[in-house]
C-alpha cells in the first residue's frame, strides 16, 4: 500500500505542477514586455530556461543518486514555489530572466528524477510507470492552460503566479510526507559509480543511435511548440483560437500515447516500439504540409502520438541499462538530449523555413527521422554497461 499511495502521491504532484506552469507560460511574454519595453526580449524566456535545465541536469541526477532523489525533488518543488514568488513580486526584467534560471533547475528533478524514483518503486513496470507519470505531467500542463484561460480572465494575471508558487508548495509537502522510497542501499550502493557508467554508456553503439532519436524527439517537441503554431497562422491562416485549441489537443494526445505505448514496451521490444513511434513522427510531419484546416490536423495528430510513443520506450529502454546506483543519471541523460534537441531543433528548422518554407522545413526533419529508424532497425545487438543485452 506505501508504494501505491506513492506513486498516486508522485503523479499527483507533478500534475499540480505543470498545471501552475501551465496557467503562467502564457502569462510571462506579456510581463517581460511590461517590464522591458521590449518584444524582443520575449525570445530570451525560452534561451533562459534551456540554458540552465540542459547545464545542470547531469549534475543533479549524479548528485541524487549520491544523496538520495527524494530530496532533490522536494527541493525542486520548493524552489518553483519561490521562483513564483519572484514572478509576483518582480519589478524588472531581470527578475523575470532570474526566475526563468531557477525554474529551469527547479523543473529538472520532475522532468528526470521522478521517472527514475518510480522505476526503483515498480522494477517489473517501468514503461507503464513512465506512461502514467508522462500523461500526469503532460495532463497538467493541459488543466493549467485551460484554467489559467477561465479563471485569470477574471483576476489579475499576477494571480496566476501566486497559484504556480502555491502548487508548488502543495507538491513538495505531498512528496515529503507521503512519498516512501525503496531501502535507501538500493539506489546509493556505488558497485558502479555514475561518473563510471556514464562513460561506459556515451560508448555503446546502440544507446548512442537511441541518443540520436532522443535528441530529435526533442527537436520535434520543440518544432510543435514554436513551428507548427506559426504555420498554422501565417500559412494555414488559422488564428488565437485556433492555435489555443492546438496545444490542448497537443499535450492531449502526447500524454494519452504515452499511456498506450508504456505497458505495451513492457510485452514487448522496447526497440520495436521506438520504431514504430519514429515511423509515426515522420509520416505524419511529413504529411502536414499537404493538407488545410482542419484535415491537417489528421497528420498532426499522427505525428504527435508517435513522438510520445518514441519517448516512453527510449526512457524505459535507457532505464533497463542503468543499474540501481545510476538511475538518476541516465534519467538525467535522457533530459539532457532531450533538452538539447528542444532548444537546438526550433533554431535549426526555423533558419532552414526562412531560407526555403515550411514544406522544406517539415520534409527534411521528416527526412531526419527517417534516417533515425534506418540507423536504429540496422543496428547491432550490444550489451550496456551492466551487461544485459539490448535489441
Amino acid at each position: 500500500m506505501g508504494l501505491y499511495l506513492s506513486f498516486v502521491i508522485i503523479n499527483t504532484a507533478v500534475f499540480l505542477q505543470m498545471a501552475g506552469v501551465g496557467m503562467i507560460v502564457a502569462r510571462l511574454p506579456q510581463r517581460i514586455m511590461d517590464l522591458s519595453g521590449s518584444v524582443a526580449s520575449v525570445g530570451y524566456l525560452a534561451s533562459a530556461f534551456a540554458l540552465f535545465y540542459v547545464t545542470f541536469q547531469i549534475p543533479i541526477g549524479m548528485l541524487a543518486d549520491r544523496y538520495g532523489i527524494k530530496r532533490f525533488l522536494v527541493g525542486g518543488y520548493l524552489l518553483c514555489s519561490l521562483v513564483g514568488l519572484l514572478y509576483y513580486f518582480s519589478g524588472s526584467a531581470n527578475m523575470i530572466f532570474l526566475g526563468r534560471m531557477l525554474q529551469g533547475v527547479g523543473e529538472i528533478p520532475m522532468w528526470a528524477l521522478a521517472p527514475a524514483l518510480l522505476t526503483l518503486q515498480a522494477p517489473s513496470g517501468k514503461g507503464k510507470s513512465l506512461g502514467i507519470y508522462n500523461a500526469s505531467l503532460h495532463c497538467g500542463l493541459t488543466a493549467g492552460s485551460l484554467l489559467g484561460m477561465s479563471l485569470c480572465a477574471a483576476w489579475q494575471d499576477e494571480a496566476c503566479f501566486l497559484m504556480f508558487s502555491v502548487a508548488g508548495l502543495a507538491a513538495a509537502l505531498l512528496t515529503v510526507f507521503l512519498v516512501d522510497v525503496p531501502p535507501y542501499r538500493t539506489y546509493t550502493e556505488k558497485k558502479i559509480l555514475s561518473r563510471r557508467y556514464l562513460y561506459a554508456v556515451m560508448k555503446n553503439s546502440t544507446t548512442q543511435r537511441v541518443l540520436a532519436g532522443i535528441v530529435l524527439y526533442g527537436a520535434g517537441y520543440g518544432v510543435f511548440i514554436t513551428l507548427i503554431p506559426a504555420f498554422l497562422i501565417s500559412v494555414k491562416n488559422g488564428d488565437n483560437v485556433t492555435v489555443g485549441l492546438f496545444f490542448t489537443f497537443f499535450y492531449v494526445v502526447l500524454g494519452g500515447s504515452q499511456l498506450i505505448a508504456g505497458p505495451l514496451s513492457d510485452r514487448n521490444s522496447r526497440k520495436g516500439v521506438m520504431l514504430c513511434g519514429l515511423m509515426m513522427a515522420g509520416g505524419g510531419i511529413a504529411g502536414t504540409p499537404f493538407l488545410e484546416l482542419p484535415w491537417l490536423l489528421g497528420p498532426l495528430t499522427v505525428a504527435a502520438f508517435g513522438l510520445g510513443v518514441f519517448c516512453v520506450a527510449a526512457m524505459a529502454f535507457l532505464n533497463e541499462s542503468a543499474p540501481a546506483s545510476a538511475k538518476g543519471t541516465i534519467s538525467a541523460v535522457f533530459c539532457f538530449f532531450w533538452g538539447a534537441g528542444y532548444f537546438l531543433g526550433p533554431l535549426f528548422w526555423g533558419c532552414v523555413i526562412s531560407a526555403f518554407e515550411f514544406k522544406t522545413g517539415f520534409l527534411s526533419l521528416a527526412g531526419i527521422i527517417g534516417l533515425e529508424l534506418i540507423a536504429l532497425a540496422h543496428g547491432s545487438r550490444t550489451t550496456t554497461a551492466c551487461g544485459d543485452s539490448l535489441t
